[in-house]
């Protein structure tokens, strides 16, 4: 028997504010003060819609690892997506959504990405070669970071496994790349999203608060889940930055 009571996701997201803060965080991870000053509207009002979203489990937060006093907030885009399509499918079968993904053939011209973090060992390191693989080449990506330090094995473990060698691979300063122009400038940690200087051409900029794997224990061994957790946590963003990028018009800088 359907149910008489609309989709719950219909009354979350319909509300005008918290639509707006929604896609605030669909384009990059940010903190409560940035969302207040995006939408304008008092702390306590757009904390309140944060603890409704993270209630409905459509948003994450996570204390920032450059200022532990800070918190970062992240919209669950996949989950988004599943609640719309469960949604149409409640009204009528036919309106079920079947997921796509955007092919890489989609992507106009050769967009240069720039993924950065502290170390350039492991985070940044895995969204380049992440972003090469699922584009066949078509974005021009590149990694570095503010203290680059060596290649984390655990990082060339958890790509191989994937199909993917970066065993060759060298970690690669931030000031290499200062003055040349990318179409978008993601950084993968909250330190190095302090630190980052301005890129000619006025790039799109992107955080993915995304803490460090090599942290997470005493050992390699230790800390290869969490290297697991980070590799599928950064190909599901790269997914949804190459989808948008497959619907975005080219730009100076690609």
């Amino acid at each position: 028997m359907l149910s008489t009571s609309p989709p719950e996701v219909f009354g979350l997201l319909s509300e005008p504010l918290r639509w707006r803060i929604v896609r605030a965080l669909a384009s990059s991870d940010r903190r409560v003060g940035e969302l207040v000053a995006l939408v304008d509207r008092p702390q306590n009002v757009v904390s309140y819609h944060l603890s409704e979203l993270r209630k409905a489990g459509i948003a994450t937060s996570r204390r920032s690892a450059a200022d532990g006093r800070d918190v970062y907030y992240r919209v669950d885009l996949s989950r988004c997506r599943d609640l719309v399509a469960a949604a149409g499918g409640s009204l009528h079968p036919a309106l079920s959504l079947v997921p796509g993904r955007a092919t890489a053939a989609r992507i106009p011209g050769r967009p240069k990405l720039l993924f950065l973090c502290t170390g350039n060992s492991a985070r940044s390191q895995i969204a380049e070669a992440l972003a090469h693989h699922r584009s066949d080449g078509r974005v021009l990506a590149a990694s570095a970071g503010s203290h680059p330090k060596s290649l984390h094995p655990n990082a060339v473990r958890v790509l191989a496994e994937r199909g993917i060698d970066i065993s060759n691979r060298t970690t690669k300063p931030l000031g290499r790349y200062a003055g040349r122009r990318f179409a978008r400038i993601i950084t993968l940690c909250d330190k190095v999203r302090e630190v980052c200087p301005d890129f000619p051409g006025a790039p799109l900029s992107t955080h993915w608060s995304i803490p460090d794997p090599a942290s997470s224990g005493p050992d390699d061994e230790a800390t290869y889940p969490s290297f697991v957790q980070v590799a599928d946590d950064i190909e599901g963003r790269v997914a949804l930055l190459l989808a948008d990028l497959a619907t975005a018009s080219p730009k100076a800088g690609r």
